[in-house]
C-alpha cells in the first residue's frame, strides 16, 4: 500500500485511550520540567540558573556551547568574577568578567564594568546608549560551574531551525511506534 497508506492506517488504529495517555504523559513531562526550573530559580536566586555560552568572547575560560550554572546571592560582586548580565531591550544575556566595581558607601548600590576575556575593550559599547556601568538589576547571576560543550545542541537548533523540527518529528514518530 505504500508509506502514506501505512501511515494513515496506523493513525486510524490508534484509539482515544492511547492518545489521551500520550497527551497526559507529555503534560507531565512539561510540568515536571517547569517545576524543576522554578525550584532551581528559588535555590540559586537567579532568574536563569542555567545558560549556554553563545560566543567566543570568553575564551579560553569558556568555549561556545558550554553550559554555565549560575547563582545570585547577596554577597558583593567583586572584580574577577564571571557574571551573566542582560542589557535593557536585549533578549540574549551576555557572559563576561567583572573588571571594575564601584561601591557607594551611603547606599548598597554598585556600578560594575565588564569585559570579555577574548575582547580588546570593555563592554561599554555593548551597554544601552548612554549607559556606562551595569547595576545589580542587570546581573542575572555569577558563574559557579560549567559543563563543556554540552549546550552546543541548543546552538545548532537555534541556528538551523529545520534540525529542531526534524528532531521533534523523529521523537514523535518514535513515541508512536514504541506503543506497538
Amino acid at each position: 500500500m505504500g508509506f502514506i497508506g501505512d501511515s494513515i492506517s496506523s493513525l486510524k488504529s490508534i484509539n482515544v485511550r492511547q492518545v489521551l495517555e500520550q497527551a497526559i504523559t507529555l503534560g507531565m513531562i512539561v510540568s515536571s520540567a517547569l517545576i524543576i526550573w522554578k525550584v532551581l530559580m528559588c535555590v540559586t536566586g537567579s532568574e536563569s540558573p542555567v545558560v549556554v555560552v553563545l560566543s567566543e568572547s570568553m575564551e579560553p575560560a569558556f568555549q561556545r556551547g558550554d553550559i554555565l550554572f549560575l547563582r545570585m546571592g547577596e554577597d558583593p560582586i567583586r572584580a574577577g568574577e564571571i557574571v551573566v548580565f542582560n542589557i535593557d531591550r536585549r533578549e540574549i544575556p551576555i557572559v563576561h568578567r567583572v573588571i571594575k566595581v564601584h561601591e557607594r558607601n551611603d547606599t548598597k548600590d554598585i556600578d560594575v564594568l565588564t569585559k570579555g576575556d577574548n575582547n580588546d575593550q570593555d563592554d561599554r559599547v555593548l551597554y544601552a546608549p548612554g549607559q556606562k556601568w551595569l547595576q545589580r538589576q542587570h546581573i542575572m547571576g555569577r558563574a559557579i560551574g560549567f559543563l563543556p560543550y554540552v549546550g552546543y545542541i541548543t546552538i545548532i537548533m537555534t541556528e538551523n531551525p529545520i534540525i529542531k523540527y526534524i528532531l521533534i518529528g523523529a521523537l514523535g514518530l518514535l513515541a508512536l511506534t514504541s506503543k506497538d
